[in-house]
């Protein structure tokens, strides 16, 4: 009986082990994205709500953000091995939200070598704390220090860098302040590849957490370029770009327009919260949940300039 319990159980085991793999797309040669849901993160989605995934090159893997919770970061990694015995060089960090981050120590082992913003290893140790506080309140996940993985290799701004992966070459640029003050976007000429994260947001409202004037200036910049994919970091890949950054565009504007005449009127705050862009919810997901606090976020900076 007892043989029979332990051959269950280990069948079992065996079983959730198999499944706790993540599940990935091939969107183009080589590159790996897993969608993840529009959802607020919580204690039933653990924080597992953002487009991670990984390239691989002919030499080695570098993977492109790591997901909510380190279990994700393990699923990542199982994944990772379904599609390639070619082991993993680089993990980038696109900027320092835990969606993106808490699934960093999955990955750290001999070989490989974290990358990100010249500026994130100073905002997680500015955020690291609350990080850790809020982790098992919010996300119902148990973190430590060790979680929050420090960069090895910073890009600076104006000074991109390049990854060899072998036959393939990342192009990593480090953007002044938009979404974060954090932002890192990942380019593959191999297949004209833009890994923007979120410096785009489709169907899930964009959220402001830097500068709305430097994200609206990185998109006019951005939006010059052609790309074949463009992979945000909220919402489905594209294929036309520019046309798939023009929602957020509009909704941007529409922030920073809507601000503006408020402040021209003398009004303040609170005036804003309840009648700037508000034309914009039925285009976006969650709105209820970001709106305001982009309005809030904006305004402060918005007055200042004014």
């Amino acid at each position: 009986m007892r043989l029979l319990l332990f051959l269950w159980l280990n069948m079992i085991s065996q079983t959730l082990m198999a499944a706790a793999v993540l599940s990935v797309e091939e969107i183009a040669a080589g590159v790996y994205v897993h969608i993840g849901p529009h959802l607020i993160p919580d204690t039933k989605n653990h924080g597992s709500i953002a487009n991670i995934g990984f390239i691989v090159g002919d030499r080695c893997v570098a993977v492109i953000d790591t997901g909510g919770n380190p279990e994700q970061g393990l699923a990542l990694k199982k994944a990772i091995a379904h599609v390639t015995e070619k082991p993993i060089c680089y993990v980038i960090n696109t900027h320092v939200h835990p969606d993106h981050i808490y699934g960093n120590k999955a990955f750290k082992q001999a070989g490989v070598q974290f990358v990100g913003h010249a500026k994130l290893k100073a905002s997680i140790a500015a955020r690291g704390v609350y990080y850790l506080e809020k982790a098992e309140e919010q996300l119902a996940i148990q973190l430590s220090a060790e979680d929050l993985v420090m960069p090895d290799i910073a890009v600076a701004i104006d000074t991109p860098l390049h990854l060899d992966l072998g036959g393939r070459t990342l192009l990593l640029t480090a953007h002044q302040t938009a979404h974060t003050e954090t932002d890192l976007s990942v380019f593959d000429a191999k297949t004209n590849t833009l890994w923007l994260s979120d410096l785009l947001f489709l169907e899930h409202i964009p959220v402001i957490d830097g500068s709305l004037s430097g994200w609206l200036a990185e998109l006019n910049t951005l939006e010059k370029q052609h790309y074949q994919f463009v992979v945000p970091g909220h919402g489905p890949v594209r294929s036309d770009w520019p046309n798939a950054m023009q929602a957020q565009k509009r909704y941007l504007l529409a922030v920073r327009d809507g601000i503006k005449t408020v402040l021209k009127q003398g009004k303040f705050m609170e005036d804003a919260m309840v009648s700037v862009a508000y034309e914009e919810k039925q285009h976006w997901q969650l709105f209820e949940q970001f709106h305001r606090k982009n309005i809030s976020t904006a305004f402060a900076e918005l007055e200042w300039e004014e």
